[in-house]
């Protein structure tokens, strides 16, 4: 995996660096970016560890924000880089499942080593001697493509429950697999502790990582998923019908793995069939979900609006969900492909799309097949879509101030109720919007609804 190691450190950190060491202080870059240095990723974030006091820190660099200083971190601020300088401790104990009690500084390196999550997060780089400092074989660990905690698994996760969720995460990222002592010691209880915020980070970062699959089977096999996503945990067991190769969970996850890794895209083939326990049933004719969706998109909204996602998510994902079930395919007539795009709207059409594809191959279907069966429907899309065609009010030629300038309407909710009656006319018959036509119409509409 790595032949020579050896990391390429960019300049604020070796200024960072280099001004503790002269200032009498030592000084190592740390956690994710010696891991993905050595697994030649590019970093992302650099973190420094010191022997250096959070006060003596702040004293030697004249930009630094007091982002953690109760825990020793300050982050110093190097032209534009923001880089994190972590005081070297021991953690005391922890009472919440989630922090330190309170911080035990240290000179030694290898004692803040030991209190990191998993032995490949726990390798030191020194850049002045250009040495790495190992003392639990992450390095090994890191060529075997392994995840295992520092120590006792029970013990870390007891310390911070969401390193039981960062495993999940981590598995996914990397492509790794997990230690079996570290998978034993998941406590799922435990993340009942840690905040909702918290849990939707890891979990965003998990959902668009390239391969999934294998991460979100061990959530829910390791009982995570039932405390963290209980709905979707629900759906395991729930068999399908005969197009189907798995049960509604196992559907779900490789769904989930066949959509573009993109967050909104993620959740929503995560949850798509999320309402089908509560909508089984069964009769001759075989395996029924009626409505599904729509309650699948109710109980999709509440679980996004629990683990603290925005309210555009929230609504963006729920109204994937809610119309998954619509079927489009070559032989769909423009007004039905119009109708479409109006009830999900032009910025969501293709997502919508992307979902329907996943959701097939979810099925275990022939993906070329399902390509070109989708790429027919891509194209009339953006061909509706290029000709300018009515899907919203907005495309009318027609509005409300002309209904009132023209046909002498006061404002009031009749002028939408006019508008509306138009747009479902031009969705079918998108050759009458014209200014006139419309008028003409609106003024039928009047004379005959008076």
């Amino acid at each position: 995996m790595f032949k020579k190691p050896s990391i390429i450190i960019p300049e604020p950190v070796q200024i960072i660096c280099a001004k503790l060491n002269q200032h009498g202080y030592q000084s190592y870059v740390v956690g994710g970016a010696v891991r993905d240095a050595l697994l030649r990723k590019p970093p992302t974030d650099w973190d420094v560890a010191t022997d250096a006091h959070p006060e003596n820190v702040q004293q030697l660099f004249s930009k630094t924000i007091p982002t953690g200083a109760k825990y020793g971190t300050v982050t110093v601020v190097i032209d534009d880089a923001l880089i994190e300088v972590t005081t070297m401790r021991r953690d005391a104990n922890y009472s919440d499942a989630r922090r330190p009690d309170y911080v035990i500084y240290t000179d030694n390196i290898n004692e803040d080593l030991a209190r990191r999550d998993f032995t490949v997060n726990a390798i030191a780089y020194n850049p002045s001697t250009q040495q790495f400092i190992d003392p639990f074989g992450g390095m090994k660990d890191l060529y075997r493509r392994i995840l295992r905690t520092v120590g006792d698994p029970q013990a870390r996760f007891r310390e911070d429950a969401l390193r039981m969720l960062r495993l999940i995460r981590f598995i996914a990222v990397l492509d790794f697999q997990p230690d079996r002592q570290t998978v034993a010691g998941i406590q799922p209880e435990l993340i009942t502790y840690v905040a909702e915020e918290r849990i939707k980070d890891e979990l965003s970062k998990l959902l668009v990582a390239s391969s999934i699959a294998k991460s979100l089977e061990l959530m829910y096999t390791s009982g995570l998923m039932t405390q963290i996503l209980p709905e979707l945990a629900r759906t395991a067991g729930v068999k399908q019908g005969a197009y189907h190769y798995w049960d509604v969970l196992g559907h779900s996850i490789m769904t989930a793995q066949a959509i573009q890794p993109q967050l909104h895209l993620r959740l929503a083939a995560l949850l798509h069939d999320i309402g089908k326990p509560l909508t089984f049933s069964e009769d001759e004719n075989g395996i029924h979900f009626y409505g599904h969706e729509l309650i699948g998109a109710e109980i999709a909204q509440n679980i996004l609006q629990r683990l603290t996602f925005s309210k555009q998510l929230q609504n963006q994902v729920s109204l994937l969900i809610k119309y998954h079930m619509y079927q489009v395919h070559p032989h769909s007539t423009d007004k039905a492909i119009r109708r479409l795009i109006h009830a999900v709207g032009k910025e969501n059409i293709f997502d919508l799309i992307e979902l329907r594809k996943a959701d097939i191959l979810g099925m275990r279907h022939n993906p070329r097949q399902v390509w070109e069966y989708y790429q027919n429907m891509i194209s009339r899309i953006d061909a509706l879509l290029k000709a300018a065609d009515v899907f919203t009010l907005s495309d009318l030629a027609l509005t409300g101030h002309d209904l009132i300038r023209e046909l002498g309407l006061q404002p009031s909710p009749t002028i939408g109720t006019v508008l509306n009656y138009l747009l479902e006319l031009v969705l079918d018959n998108p050759e009458l919007n014209t200014k006139p036509q419309l008028l003409a119409l609106a003024q039928e509409y009047i004379s005959r609804s008076c």
